[in-house]
């Protein structure tokens, strides 16, 4: 007797049921995608994405939509690595709202806003140690989309206790643990477009330069400089290469760790300029710009 041919166990085309595992895998694959620029919408977004991806600790109070009954600081991670706690300070309470949190937010932009509306009413004592994003506000709904970060960077954790007369020694040992992994670090002052952070690694200091523009418009301007010999911050500078974070394009410059890191704003500011013309060209580019394009994304990694 021949065998009878049997029916594929997946859903008939057209079918409810393939419609509802269609929508499920949809969802699926929203959830698990990154979000591509989790922090666009506000004017602090390059220094939002450093502060996340790569300043051990610095804080930066924040200006808000509406009002607030606390002070709500930025910082770039508290002790366990969670989203936000509320302590008095001064006799006041002062919110402490975390960008480096454990585990990893799906979308951050959410997560942060959430932490921070949480943060704006929470009383003295409490902690936020879990984030429901499911029904965020945009983050430039939360956060003044038009206020800058006047960011502080921190020589150590010591603000992990500050204002506390007995820390607790769990507290105290993870202080100095974190202290001893810090590397000194400094942002740039200067007109600048985006964010250029300085960072001493050890062997040598880097630039790390956290770009807003679109990553091939950055991309093509990068081959333009590098093309007419100007992809450089001077003397003791070398293009290391760039990476991508956040849905943001990061050029990095390695740099004399001899010299101090205001002695490279010059050199930056001459950057800056000769990277927003190109920027502003909108001419195809020539067969040596393009092979410099093509050098520079060897040289290309994505960190988030």
């Amino acid at each position: 007797m021949a065998n009878k041919s049997k029916r594929g166990s997946g859903p008939r085309p057209g079918s409810n049921r393939a419609e509802r595992v269609a929508a499920r895998k949809e969802r699926q694959a929203q959830e698990v995608a990154p979000v591509e620029r989790p922090f666009a919408g506000v004017a602090a977004e390059c220094d939002l994405v450093a502060l996340r991806s790569f300043v051990a600790s610095a804080t930066a109070d924040l200006t808000l939509v509406g009002s607030s009954a606390n002070t709500v600081r930025l910082v770039t991670v508290l002790p366990g690595a969670g989203p936000a706690l509320v302590r008095e300070q001064d006799g006041k309470p002062v919110a402490l709202v975390a960008l480096q949190t454990e585990p990893e937010p799906a979308d951050p932009g959410d997560a942060l806003s959430v932490a921070i509306e949480w943060a704006a009413g929470a009383e003295a004592g409490e902690t936020l140690t879990e984030v429901d994003a499911s029904e965020a506000k945009p983050l430039s709904e939360v956060l003044d989309p038009k206020a800058s970060l006047e960011v502080t960077v921190q020589k150590d954790f010591n603000w992990w206790i500050e204002g506390q007369s007995d820390p607790a020694p769990q507290i105290v040992q993870m202080i100095e643990q974190a202290n001893a992994a810090i590397l000194p670090t400094a942002r740039l002052v200067g007109d600048f477009v985006g964010a250029p952070w300085w960072v001493d690694a050890g062997e040598r200091a880097h630039l790390r330069w956290v770009r807003p523009e679109d990553e091939d418009d950055v991309m093509a301007a990068l081959a333009r400089v590098h093309a007419s010999g100007g992809l450089t911050l001077g003397e003791g500078s070398r293009f290391a290469g760039s990476f991508r974070t956040h849905g943001l394009l990061v050029p990095v410059f390695d740099l004399d760790r001899e010299m101090h890191h205001q002695e490279w704003t010059e050199g930056a500011e001459k950057f800056n300029a000769a990277l927003n013309e190109a920027l502003a060209s909108d001419a195809e580019l020539t067969s040596v710009e393009r092979r410099s394009r093509d050098g520079i994304r060897g040289r290309q990694v994505t960190l988030r």
